[in-house]
């Protein structure tokens, strides 16, 4: 048996984690997310893939952010019909992301028509809800640490990764005819001292190793993030200013509310009212409570009356109707809205009404990838683009790293040491350039590891005749 491997994306960039491998007589995807940032990088969406989706027979899912499940529907649209495994918080994060992806194209294909901001005559969407809906009779849950064949000669164990709500690293085990081979997978790796979800877990062997890399380039301020956020926020409030929190639904939404509600609590920024703008964002947080094993936050376990995702100054906005209430809203006040790199959705609405008033703030608390507005804004440009206008950007822009869902270079490193052997290979993924490079010589120079960052579209032979 030959094993190979075919990087579809996640290589030289940190979106459209796509791994194809191929056993001959099988082959299956290691995640299947959308490009996101650059216009180039979102045009690789739109590509033909270079295999027809029916002759796939099956795709491993590290998690549901959508660069690495966004887009299954596409993949569904074009003739896939395989069986999608995932662990069951990822299952049902993925429907919950997914109907609201296809919506968003739906919306957005439908806008730039009226508007005439595309450059096409007549703009499509990449998917519907339809689509996205095709996607989930193919989901098959299953649990952390229990292994599952998914062909004669392939068994996959998931395992704790942190990050988000049900995501995990992948143990792929692919039996020769002569040879064992053990493949790992670390999807996207969280904190080790994150305050609600278990520490990434130790993998202590592997043949080979696909690592991320999004912060493999820096190490995280000492500052606890509790801490710059609170500044931030009180920075604003100084000028009786409103703060705007543009945070992805899964994940990062669930750790700001849970550090405003502990900053409120300790008296360290004022008790104003917080509005969770986002109909995803507020299904997500019911997820914590059916999920509960998945997480270390007894807090929205029980029925107490105050806890972070529940109080009286929490306010969950569902309808349109409540959201352009918001466009007027002057003062003290958190708004907290997708999507986190300022792409899409709703906080696109409130960028476009405040980011004029120099008295506001918009506080970013996750990476932003090159090409996006949420970069734009971090890296100081005067104006952003916002439905086909340019916005001037009075407002101050924060950034709070120490709220990243991402493990830093330390954390990263900590992770690979945790393998008693170091493996015979290395593939550095999910990173831009400096951010591949830096981790692949460290990991080289202190733990001797043979490192490759792949291009994309490139192909490896990882084993022949095993």
């Amino acid at each position: 048996m030959d094993v190979s491997v075919k990087f579809l994306g996640a290589a030289g960039t940190v979106t459209g984690s796509r791994y194809l491998l191929d056993l001959g007589d099988f082959e299956f995807l290691v995640d299947c997310g959308l490009f996101q940032g650059r216009r180039e990088l979102r045009r690789r969406n739109w590509d033909k893939f270079p295999m027809p989706p029916t002759d796939m027979e099956a795709i491993v899912l590290t998690h549901a952010h959508m660069d690495h499940i966004g887009c299954l529907p596409k993949l569904v649209k074009d003739g896939f019909r395989g069986p999608i495994y995932c662990t069951a918080a990822t299952a049902e994060l993925a429907k919950i992301l997914l109907l609201d992806s296809g919506k968003l194209q739906e919306e957005e294909a439908e806008y730039a028509k009226k508007k005439g901001y595309s450059s096409h005559e007549n703009p499509e969407p990449l998917y519907t809800v339809e689509d996205a809906e095709a996607v989930f009779p193919l989901l098959v849950p299953q649990n952390f640490k229990k292994p599952f064949s998914i062909h004669p000669s392939v068994e996959v164990t998931y395992y704790h990764a942190g990050h988000i709500l049900g995501a995990a690293i992948v143990k792929v085990v692919i039996k020769g005819d002569s040879q064992t081979k053990k493949l790992v997978f670390s999807g996207d790796l969280g904190r080790y001292h994150d305050p609600i979800l278990y520490p990434p877990t130790l993998i202590p062997e592997a043949d080979i190793v696909w690592i991320e890399s999004t912060y493999g380039d820096r190490v995280s301020t000492p500052v606890k993030p509790e801490e710059e956020l609170a500044s931030a926020i009180n920075d604003v409030f100084d000028r009786d200013g409103l703060v705007i929190i543009p945070a992805f639904a899964v994940g990062r939404t669930q750790l700001v509310m849970y550090y405003l509600y502990q900053l409120v609590k300790k008296g360290k920024i004022p008790n104003v009212p917080i509005y969770l703008d986002s109909p995803m964002a507020i299904n997500v947080s019911t997820l914590y409570k059916d999920f509960h094993q998945d997480h270390q936050l007894i807090a929205v376990l029980d029925d107490q009356a105050q806890h972070p995702f529940q109080h009286s100054q929490l306010h969950y906005f569902r309808k349109q109707e409540q959201s352009r209430t918001l466009n007027d809203l002057k003062g003290k006040a958190i708004i907290i809205s997708a999507s986190g790199m300022a792409t899409g959705g709703r906080v696109l609405h409130h960028l476009f009404h405040h980011l004029p008033n120099e008295r506001n703030g918009v506080v970013f608390v996750g990476y932003q990838a090159e090409g996006t507005r949420g970069r734009r804004l971090v890296d100081g440009e005067p104006e952003v683009r916002i439905y086909g206008q340019e916005v001037p950007v009075k407002a101050k822009i924060y950034s709070v790293e120490g709220l990243s869902a991402h493990a830093d270079q330390n954390e990263l490193m900590e992770w690979a040491e945790g393998f008693g052997e170091k493996p015979k290979l290395a593939f550095i993924v999910h990173g831009e350039e400096r951010s591949a490079g830096v981790l692949a010589h460290k990991l080289k120079d202190e733990l001797g590891w043979n490192t490759i960052i792949p291009n994309y579209l490139e192909s490896f032979m990882l084993f022949e005749e095993i």
